[in-house]
């Protein structure tokens, strides 16, 4: 179960990945394994020397009782120390930022939500992208 960010490969240059726990609620869980995960208007904050993600939307659990969760809140994320500290120094640096680019479950059925360090795209960058990508669709028809 992989569900991945497309927009943020569209809107940024993504240098740097990450691959970070998250602290979660039992339904939250339990949505996420079943599909039930939006990127819109994610990204990520530090707050007192902590990494959250903010706006990533988990659609409450259908199955839930009076515990069931809220859909957006801010949800911390878990790195090393040296990882969060390369990070806050990176973020220091003009147009970078951290998106949210995937949310997995490891080998061991975690919950994990892979980050990444990037810049903003100009229109015409965004352009040169949907040019790439049509080519490449081009070019695997005629393959096939």
């Amino acid at each position: 179960m992989e569900l991945n960010n497309r927009q943020a490969y569209y809107n940024y240059y993504i240098d740097d990945k990450y691959v970070a726990g998250i602290v979660l609620l039992g339904t939250e869980v339990k949505s996420i394994r079943s599909g039930k995960v939006s990127f819109n208007d994610a990204f990520c904050l530090f707050d007192e020397g902590e990494l959250w993600v903010r706006g990533l939307y988990v659609a409450e659990y259908s199955h839930g009782t009076a515990n069931n969760h809220i859909a957006v809140h801010d949800r911390k994320l878990l790195l090393t120390k040296r990882e969060l500290k390369r990070l806050q120094t990176s973020l220091k640096e003009k147009g970078f930022t951290i998106v949210p680019l995937r949310v997995f479950l490891n080998d061991k059925n975690l919950v994990k939500v892979e980050i990444g360090l990037g810049r903003g795209k100009k229109l015409h960058d965004k352009r040169e992208t949907i040019k790439n990508r049509d080519v490449e669709k081009e070019i695997k028809r005629y393959l096939k």
